[in-house]
């Protein structure tokens, strides 16, 4: 049997390979917060969380959308998926707990873990089985239907009953009973281990009844050699039986650990939805677009991680930048420049994972690949400059980078000044949409926001942090160009709030505002 939860033909395996900026991308897009809250306490599901976001990558848009459906069938009826996560950790844990070796190489020892270990395993069938029963009709979504149906099929009464007196002959508790043949002088082969006949309920009837034909023999107490070699005799007639039994045991203990992990997936994010939910914040199921499509709509967009920090809904943004490549951010610092590129990148992971997204609503192509490229703090090494090692980073991206890759840039190339950090961004930017790389990019360089707004390119977008005019940032990006000012104003009033004299403040700003203005026209 397989659960097949996660994908329509084939086990989710939490162990697969993951990608090789992981590390990268759960610092820049701060993912922890999100794992956490998909975990609630369970470092297991912490595990699941974070192999499910970044092996959806590989996902492609069936996937998705089979998950969504299965999602949407635990969010539904969340008491059912707690009932099945829990009989899969306690199946699981009580196997922990018990002596077995399924690979020894004494037949009695791989026989008795095996009959133990489905022994344990037997009474989480028949539970399965009853949930199948109880709670099969109100579950729509492929993947649930498929399941409760191969249960119901595969685990009928029958069955459970046959597996049952099989483990109790299996125990031995009237004998072992083979059959051999004679061989080459005389010596036993082709040792089988027999079903023993069934014996009579009466034991009068049995004292009366004539005993089949045949020879008995007893040994001695000390006979420590005739000991020795009819237990190998038993050992030689029951390792067929121990080695059919111990596959038969594995694959129903690696069924429920398949179950769990897969049913650990939705159960974080079931977590995360009562997280967000209980606030207030919008989720929505995405709308997920082939690879090679240039599409980005969305309303009401927000960062879930930094949402899960604070006990206030955050306000969140709308754009549509389908058809567009290139997605440049400017504007005020403090603006939520940061928070909306870490909203864009936890979306697409969310979304290629099977998971509902933070936004009203939400469309994006999928991508192949996912890079971050974030300022970083000085190397305290003194190794080598700031600038050199931003270029390092980039280098490396472009070593893995594939068409169709989506890549998000916060403050890259500012490390030297205007004009030099615009020339590179121009550069590397210009190479990168040649390779057909989607590309957001939040930045404060001036000359190249504007150089390539002034061209009115087709592919690119421009959005920037609305800024009022006292200063206010109300954290929401508006589908405008970039402004020619670092809003030294700003500075000013934060360092200078207290100044006694508001018409001598007000006639600074002014001044502070204008060199501000006129520094960041000028090329250094």
């Amino acid at each position: 049997m397989k659960a097949l939860l996660m994908h329509r033909d084939q086990d989710f395996n939490v162990q697969q390979k993951r990608p090789w900026n992981e590390a990268i991308l759960t610092q820049d897009l701060e993912l922890n917060p999100l794992f956490s809250a998909m975990a609630a306490g369970d470092q297991f599901l912490f595990e699941v969380a974070r192999a499910a976001l970044f092996s959806g990558l590989q996902n492609n848009l069936e996937t998705i959308l089979y998950r969504q459906e299965v999602l949407k069938d635990c969010l539904a009826r969340p008491e059912w998926i707690k009932k099945l996560y829990d009989l899969t950790v306690d199946a699981t844990d009580r196997t922990k707990r018990m002596w077995w070796d399924l690979s020894s190489h004494y037949p009695d020892s791989v026989l008795f873990g095996a009959v133990s270990l489905l022994d344990s395993l037997l009474e989480a069938l028949r539970t399965l089985r009853g949930i199948a029963e109880e709670a099969g009709g109100q579950f729509f979504s492929a993947g649930f239907t498929t399941l409760f149906s191969t249960l119901r099929s595969e685990l009928d009464n029958e069955y459970l009953a046959t597996i049952e007196q099989y483990l109790t002959d299996l125990k031995f508790r009237n004998g072992t009973l083979l059959r051999a043949t004679l061989g080459e002088d005389n010596e036993g082969t082709n040792y089988m281990l027999v079903k023993p006949p069934k014996r009579e309920p009466s034991w009068f009837k049995r004292m009366l009844s004539k005993a089949p034909p045949g020879y008995t023999f007893h040994l001695d107490p000390r006979d420590e050699a005739g000991a020795r070699i009819v237990s190998g005799i038993r050992q030689r007639g029951i390792s067929r039986a121990a080695i059919t039994l111990a596959q038969c045991a594995d694959h129903v203990l690696s069924f429920f650990k398949t179950l769990k992990a897969e049913l650990a997936f939705y159960k974080g994010c079931m977590n995360l939805h009562d997280r967000l939910t209980a606030k207030g914040e919008p989720v929505c199921f995405p709308v997920p677009a082939p690879l090679v499509e240039r599409k980005h709509r969305f309303k009401g967009l927000y960062d879930v991680c930094l949402s899960l920090h604070l006990d206030r809904k955050l306000v969140g943004n709308e754009a549509d930048m389908n058809g567009k490549s290139l997605t440049i951010v400017t504007g005020a610092n403090q603006g939520g420049k940061s928070s909306f590129l870490r909203s864009i990148g936890l979306a697409q992971l969310m979304m290629q994972a099977g998971m509902f997204v933070g936004a009203e609503c939400f469309e994006a192509e999928l991508c192949p690949a996912l890079f971050t490229h974030y300022i970083r703090e000085e190397d305290e090494t003194l190794k080598g400059g700031k600038l050199d090692e931003e270029l390092a980073r980039m280098s490396e991206i472009a070593d893995y980078i594939v068409p169709d890759s989506l890549l998000l840039l916060n403050e890259s190339f500012a490390a030297t000044n205007e004009r030099e950090g615009s020339e590179i961004a121009s550069q590397v930017i210009r190479a990168l949409l040649e390779k057909r790389v989607k590309i957001f990019f939040v930045t404060h360089l001036y000359s190249f926001a504007a150089g390539i707004f002034e061209q009115k390119t087709e592919e690119a977008f421009f959005l920037r942090a609305e800024r009022l005019s006292d200063g206010t940032r109300t954290f929401r990006l508006l589908a405008q160009g970039p402004l020619e000012t670092s809003y030294g104003e700003d500075l000013y009033r934060e360092i200078f709030a207290g100044s006694p004299n508001r018409e001598a403040t007000s006639s600074r700003e002014a001044g502070v505002t204008s060199r501000a203005e006129a520094t960041a026209s000028t090329p250094t």
